[in-house]
């Protein structure tokens, strides 16, 4: 917990003083340019034409500037410039690592609300309060121990029903084999001539065996009642006294549990404590473990880094001295396959031709205003020509009609 705590600290920490003054820093600039670019008036294609060409400008000084260092090399600048760059990427990747962090923080908070949500809504449906893990394992026990009793019971009552339906079976055969006794024994009688004489003796026989035994009830319910009485203290006295040595032994084993157990309770908190000592040791060399691997990984990434780095540099120092040796060699056609020269050569070509345009620009601007107005003057005379077009065409189409009634009217007059 309190490691998780540390954590939490360092990570709020290090938004509150790195990452949120850093974001805020970057927005008011981009305000302040915003704001800027918002009060300034708006641009001309001149304006952007002197920007542009302060642009190539900078960009030729910064080239100059930049061919200048290489030949000024140095190594610590290139050492100094390496360790910037891994501190850039490490910044990189905390950051990148503190945003997924926090998204991750407002994944399981949103979560966490679906969650309460869920759980106050199953409430409200079933009434009851929603179980934990714990309670549902000892509910799903329950429900098991239950099941296995009543499969037990549910066996014990196949048995008895089995059983139940073999003694129907059997009372049923006794009892046919009863009623063909007596039918035999009523035949026998009615043959001999004296018919229910076994039905009266049977009878008879109930009275006097239910006489006798209310005589013998009520003679003996006395003398059962004190030899109860004295059959239960006997056999009181009796286990009082084999009862005896055992509560004896049984209070000898009390004390012996007792002290087993307040000794496996010591036990188990010396085990408790050495286990949580020992996890402990273990989550501390796992995380070391863990440390040294990610150095390891780290360490072997920028020795591939530096190793790249150097055969980059050194490609470019190479390169760098061939365009040197080029350019400081008396031969002409030499220098001329020079980056430098082939760069300034490209750089003239683009400026003429650049200033050959702005000439053309230049003329076409001072000639807009003449052209525009000769082209008006044209269109003006293409109209006014259509114009004289139509009303030669619409004065031959009236002399044409009239012509047409003059012979209409001739040929009247003849008629």
């Amino acid at each position: 917990l309190m490691k998780k705590l540390e954590e939490e600290i360092n990570f709020n920490s290090y938004l509150v003083t790195e990452k949120i003054p850093r974001e805020m820093e970057s927005k008011k600039t981009s305000v302040y340019f915003l704001q800027k670019v918002v009060a300034e008036p708006a641009m001309t294609r001149a304006d952007i034409t002197a920007l542009e060409s302060e642009r190539d400008e900078v960009n030729a000084e910064i080239n100059q500037l930049i061919e200048k260092r290489m030949i000024k090399y140095e190594p610590t600048d290139s050492k100094f410039s390496m360790y910037r760059q891994q501190a850039s990427i490490i910044s990189r990747k905390k950051e990148a690592k503190a945003e997924e962090l926090q998204a991750a923080k407002e994944e399981m908070s949103s979560l966490e609300r679906q969650m309460e949500q869920k759980s106050s809504k199953a409430h409200e449906l079933e009434g009851s309060e929603v179980l934990t893990e714990d309670e549902f394992k000892q509910y799903v026990n329950k429900l098991r121990s239950k099941n296995t009793f009543y499969k037990k019971k549910r066996l014990e009552i196949a048995e008895i029903t089995a059983e139940y339906g073999i003694l129907q079976r059997t009372e049923e055969l006794l009892r046919q084999r009863h009623e063909a006794i007596q039918q035999q024994l009523q035949a026998i009688e009615e043959k001999k001539g004296i018919s229910g004489y076994s039905f009266t003796q049977e009878e008879l026989e109930r009275v006097s065996a239910v006489k006798s035994e209310m005589d013998e009830v009520k003679g003996q319910t006395l003398d059962n009642m004190s030899e109860m009485v004295k059959k239960l203290n006997a056999m009181v006295a009796e286990k009082k006294a084999s009862l005896a040595p055992v509560i004896k032994e049984l209070r000898q084993l009390r004390q012996n549990c007792q002290e087993l157990t307040q000794e496996r309770d010591e036990k188990k908190i010396q085990y408790d404590s050495c286990a949580a000592g020992l996890e402990t040791n273990r989550s501390a060399l796992e995380q070391e473990v863990k440390g040294l691997l990610e150095e390891c990984a780290q360490e072997e990434s920028n020795y591939r880094y530096i190793n790249c780095m150097k055969r980059s540099l050194e490609i470019q120092l190479q390169r760098a001295k061939e365009e040197m040796k080029a350019y400081m060699s008396p031969d002409p056609q030499e220098r001329r396959r020079a980056v430098r020269e082939q760069y300034t050569r490209i750089i003239l070509e683009q400026e003429n031709h650049g200033k050959k345009l702005r000439e053309k620009q230049k003329v076409v601007r001072e000639s807009h205003g003449p052209n525009m107005k000769q082209m008006k003057m044209w269109q003006d005379f293409e109209q006014l020509m259509k114009c004289k077009r139509e009303c030669f065409l619409k004065q031959q189409n009236q002399a044409a009609i009239g012509q047409i009634i003059q012979e209409g009217g001739k040929d009247r007059l003849v008629l």
